[in-house]
């Protein structure tokens, strides 16, 4: 069963940098498009950046130019880089893998997902 777990969250101020890292378990992992969601305090879980199996990538229009996804199937691990981080930033992150080659912003899209990390931005 894959499984995947979340590092390098932690607690930054704005303007700072974080890398997080997803590792998963599995030989499925270079077949299938990640994606990074967050979940704010009382708001709803939001998607954040895509990467396909061939490695296009998408971001949001609020990360745009500040974060950066990448994947390294070698090591099964996709990461996002996190520049130039904002209080707004604050989120639990999840990784999550999806269900094809294709990144798709919508939960369900997604069938294995990480247990998530904390990012917290102080202003």
């Amino acid at each position: 069963q894959v499984q995947l777990a979340e590092s390098g969250g932690g607690l930054v101020q704005a303007g700072g940098s974080l890398r997080l890292s997803c590792a998963a378990s599995g030989r499925t992992f270079s077949s299938r498009a990640m994606g990074w969601f967050r979940q704010a305090p009382g708001k709803e879980r939001e998607f954040v950046s895509g990467i396909s199996s061939w490695s296009n990538t998408y971001y949001v229009d609020s990360v745009k130019g500040r974060f950066t996804i990448s994947r390294d199937n070698a090591k099964n691990t996709v990461y996002l880089q996190m520049n130039s981080l904002k209080p707004e930033d604050t989120a639990v992150y999840y990784c999550a893998r999806s269900r094809g080659s294709w990144y798709g912003q919508a939960g369900y899209e997604y069938d294995v997902w990480g247990q998530g990390t904390q990012v917290t931005v102080s202003s």
